[in-house]
Formats: structure tokens, sequence, C-alpha cells
């Protein structure tokens, strides 16, 4: 097997995984996927795939970051949720991923709802419904920033496919 081949591999790898992480909280996504385009690009001594269209994924990229925040912190923001049902979601999403595709998406609104409870505890005995639309609030705002991170992962798979192609 010649070089060139076995970098071609290790790139359709990253961008496999890169998809994955578009879903899967534990994975980079799109960075990877961008890493995996790089490196197809550079196996190919950038002559399919040149700088314009490596700087266009490359926005997306960072697009693509700025979306998994915003979404997710505007779903908790809707609702009213506290840093502490925010942290929840985070550490919910991560405990999660040992539950296979169930966990990953109970955790975080477990995690929310949580962390939300334990602050309205100091603050209101009764917040258990409020922590319920903070726990649903910020899965909806994962939801979406999953979402839109697919549809960049694809418009990004088109960009680096005209170029390759034409």
């Amino acid at each position: 097997m010649e070089p060139q081949s076995i970098w071609y591999a290790i790139a359709l790898v990253l961008v496999l995984a890169g998809l994955a992480g578009t879903v899967l909280p534990a994975l980079p996504g799109l960075p990877l996927v961008f890493a995996g385009m790089v490196l197809a690009a550079w196996a190919g001594g950038f002559a399919e795939v040149g700088p314009m269209a490596l700087v266009a994924l490359g926005v997306l990229t960072l697009l693509s970051v700025l979306v998994d925040f915003w979404a997710t912190a505007m779903g908790a923001k809707r609702v009213g949720a506290s840093r502490t049902a925010l942290v929840g979601a985070v550490v919910g999403t991560f405990a999660g991923l040992f539950f296979g595709i169930v966990g990953v998406f109970v955790g975080p609104f477990a995690g929310a709802m949580i962390g939300e409870l334990l602050h309205r505890r100091r603050i209101d005995p009764r917040g258990f419904g409020h922590a319920t639309r903070v726990g649903a609030g910020t899965w909806i705002g994962i939801v979406v920033a999953v979402a839109l991170k697919l549809m960049l992962a694809c418009a990004m798979i088109g960009i680096f496919a005209l170029a390759w192609f034409t």
C-alpha cells in the first residue's frame, strides 16, 4: 500500500469520527471533519482542494463551535436555567455516554434538571416544575445544536466534494 493511500484512509476515519461527533458530545465533531479534509487535501498535494475551499471549510468549522455553545445556552436561557443547571447538563451529557444512545439523550436533560433542583432547593423548595422546564429547554437546545451541526457537516462535505471533483 502506498503512503498516499494510508493518508487518505486516516482522513476518512477522521471525517467519519467527526460525523459521529456531531451527535456524540464527547467528540469534537466538525473540527475532526475539518482535520480529515485538510489531511486529504494535503495528501493530494492540494491539487484538488485548494486554499479557498479550505478557508470556507475552516469558517464553517468555527461557525459550528459557536452554534454548539449558542444553541445549548439559548435553550437553557429561554427557560431561566441557573449556572448549576448548566453545569448539571454538562455532567449529565458526559455521564450519559456510559449508557449508550439513551444516555446521550437523557443525560443532558437529567443533569440540567438535577442541577436546577439543587439550585432551587436553596431558594425555593417547590422548584420541580421549573427544573423540568429547564431540563427540557436545555435538551431542546442540544437537539437544535446537533441539527445545525449536521447541516454544517453536509455543507462541508458538499464544498469538499465540489472542490475535489471540479
